[in-house]
């Protein structure tokens, strides 16, 4: 397949005066598309489409597909909520999950879209379900009791714990909460099921969490092209919380003891075997306790056991991985420079090229079984997701088309990048992006926006939170820096942040505020700055650093370091980033907290905060509202009790955004 360059797509539709502007609201009506599945014959594309239903405050998902060669999407599904459609290897079925009867359920159709009708109905749910390759089997996962061994034991003791009236929780162990949600009695495991139906196998018993929660990336489990066997991630280590350890086990599909095939510290993840079944591919990270060390691409021969890196010399993290038809080749995602492009590398080693690059974000290949047409997500910051096939040779085609009417009529700004020199003289990369009809000649307020993470990075990407383009329709030079920290600019760019999270990385901003602030249609008086998570953490840095800004806004942020090391969860991030726990290196932890500069807080600051939050708890947005409050700092705080650390309900999203912008509105004002 030769260089795909792929250039954005112009909306046709009225003149830029008759545009609207992208607001809140008009990002609610976008039809969201995601997880594309292409059918064994390479005719058709089945996906998943999300239309944000506002009065109900849901979210409801369905299944559309749409021919290969082009034509109309149509939906599939009508009734309930529908979502991960996969073709069976023979192309006669589609297994989806679907939420008509007791909760998530996989639910079968013919490839016709007719006879859908339920194949599992446990009291514990499933997700997560592919195929066995010789579509005899489904394998998924579902929260179950450890100790229970059939759906009879696991409705028992379900139904009695939804009637014991005490709610109280004991723990003897830690990771007793993550995320959005504490620990209960049960675990994932992956079980079995045959395609005509019948009794449910556990392939994984225990009380181990399989697979585990995820650093980001594929499934982390998938099935061999014979069906004869699993592999499966799973962290062996003792203490989760202290962990990222996670190592790849294999399994017969009748059951069995896995057997172990990694021996690495770190985290191993995302298996896939190839096509013919002598390979298993796979990511892998070489540091224990890293969450945002370099992913490589590994390659284990079956047979005997001999393992090839074949992306070692790539200062770059492989994100998707997919195999080529012939099992000669792979093809992976690699985030370079806020852009996301897919790299093919043959599977012996060698040199990679890129099949798919520009200005976007690429993800998620899948390929016909001749090998010459391949099918891919395209987003940028200006046009949401969409589906695209590439024939060998050829330019790339969209195969979804469900918004085009939706943006021809509104406007949006093109990303535009720009280069300054940061700490120690390093390039720093940011993006830009213009209110509409800007007008060079005008003096226009400015919105900076700190991504989280810390190892994180804006890019060319569409997002429903933090939409760059919402807050430019609102009037706002949208700033996006990419500072010390982010990745997608080489491992050392993104470790510099470890150790010193108010250190290079504020010089960094600081040097973008200078630059953008000498722009001649900037309004140097009317800034403002934002920031979620460790972004949140940064806002609260520079409230304590200096009043450069009208206003900030500090969601989710991280408020006093100590504090936040004795209430977070994943405690291996906090050992990682500050050398150990707040008793191990008080002084670090004293360094860098922006709970110990309080007396020179003096911004205007909206403070947001879900109290399902428990990766950057409550209590530290609480905190700092407390602190502002008693300096007499104008402040205010939106907490949300039924959101963690993402605001995901259409109407909280809403209120977000309303809140956020009178907020900053208030303050960078003309005359404010």
């Amino acid at each position: 397949m030769r260089l795909i360059l792929v250039l954005g797509l112009t909306s046709a539709g009225a003149a830029l005066g008759q545009l609207a502007p992208l607001d809140a609201a008009a990002l609610m009506k976008i039809t969201r598309i995601s997880d594309h599945q292409l059918s064994p014959d390479g005719r058709t594309v089945a996906f998943t489409a999300q239309v944000i239903d506002v009065g109900q405050n849901t979210r409801p998902r369905q299944i559309y597909w749409v021919p290969l060669r082009g034509g109309v999407a149509a939906a599939v599904t009508i009734e309930g909520n529908n979502s991960r459609a996969r073709w069976s290897p023979d192309g006669k079925t589609i297994a989806f999950l679907s939420t008509r009867a007791n909760g998530s359920q996989i639910w079968l159709m013919d490839a016709d879209g007719r006879n859908q009708r339920p194949l599992t109905n446990l009291s514990t749910e499933a997700d997560g379900h592919m195929w066995s390759g010789d579509s005899q089997h489904l394998i998924f996962t579902s929260e179950v009791y450890p100790d229970c061994p059939d759906e009879a034991c696991n409705k028992k003791k379900l139904d009695a714990e939804k009637a014991d009236k005490v709610r109280a929780r004991i723990y003897t162990g830690l990771l007793y909460r993550h995320w959005d949600s504490w620990q209960g009695t049960r675990r994932k495991h992956i079980l079995v099921i045959p395609a005509r139906g019948g009794a449910v196998r556990d392939l994984t018993p225990g009380t181990r969490e399989v697979p585990p929660f995820s650093l980001g990336g594929p499934d982390d489990y998938a099935v061999s092209p014979d069906g004869k066997e699993l592999c499966f991630v799973m962290n062996p280590d003792p203490q989760p919380a202290i962990s990222t350890n996670s190592e790849l086990f294999v399994v017969p599909m009748e059951g069995g003891e896995p057997r172990r095939i990694t021996q690495n510290p770190a985290a191993d993840s995302s298996p896939l075997y190839s096509p013919d079944g002598i390979y298993l591919a796979y990511r892998s990270q070489s540091r224990a306790g890293f969450e945002s060390d370099r992913w490589r691409l590994v390659v284990i021969e079956r047979s005997t056991g001999r393992m090839n890196v074949l992306t070692e010399a790539l200062d770059r993290s492989v994100g998707t991985v997919a195999w080529a038809p012939d099992s000669k080749r792979i093809f992976y995602t690699t985030e370079d420079r806020g852009r996301s492009a897919i790299h093919m590398i043959p599977v012996t080693g060698g040199a990679s090229r890129p099949v798919v690059s520009g200005a976007s974000h690429a993800d998620e290949p899948q390929f016909t079984r001749d090998g010459k047409t391949m099918i891919y997500s395209e987003q940028s910051g200006s046009r949401p997701v969409e589906i695209y096939r590439a024939d060998s040779g050829g330019t790339p085609q969209p195969l979804t088309r469900l918004n085009d009417k939706f943006l021809s009529e509104h406007h949006l700004t093109p990303y535009e990048d720009f280069w300054v020199e940061g700490a120690e003289r390093t390039q720093v990369h940011s993006f830009l992006v213009k209110p509409p009809a800007f007008d060079e000649k005008r003096k226009y307020p400015v919105l900076f926006l700190i991504h989280g993470g810390p190892q994180g990075a804006w890019g060319e990407s569409w997002s429903y939170r933090w939409n760059a383009q919402v807050f430019a329709a609102a009037g706002y030079l949208v700033i996006q820096p990419n500072p010390r920290g982010s990745t997608g600019y080489g491992q050392k760019f993104t470790d510099e942040i470890s150790g010193d999270w108010g250190g290079r990385v504020y010089e960094d901003l600081m040097a973008v505020v200078d630059h953008v602030q000498r722009l001649p249609y900037v309004d140097g008086h009317r800034m403002a700055a934002a920031g979620g998570s460790y972004g949140g953490y940064m806002v609260n840095w520079i409230l304590g650093r200096n009043q450069r800004f009208k206003a900030l806004v500090s969601h989710a942020g991280v408020y006093d370091l100590r504090s936040m090391g004795g209430e977070t969860e994943e405690l291996w991030f906090t050992s990682w980033e500050f050398g150990g726990m707040p008793w191990d290196k008080p002084d670090v932890y004293e360094k860098w907290s922006p709970s110990n500069f309080v007396k020179e807080f003096k911004t205007p600051t909206l403070v947001i905060h879900g109290e399902l939050d428990y990766r950057v708890p409550a209590g530290q947005g609480l905190q700092l509202f407390t602190a502002l409050q008693m300096q007499k700092v104008p402040s205010k705080l939106l907490l949300y009790p039924d959101e963690g650390h993402w605001i995901l309900k259409p109407q909280n999203s809403l209120l977000w955004y309303k809140t956020f912008l009178d907020w900053i509105g208030e303050w960078t004002k003309p005359g404010a």
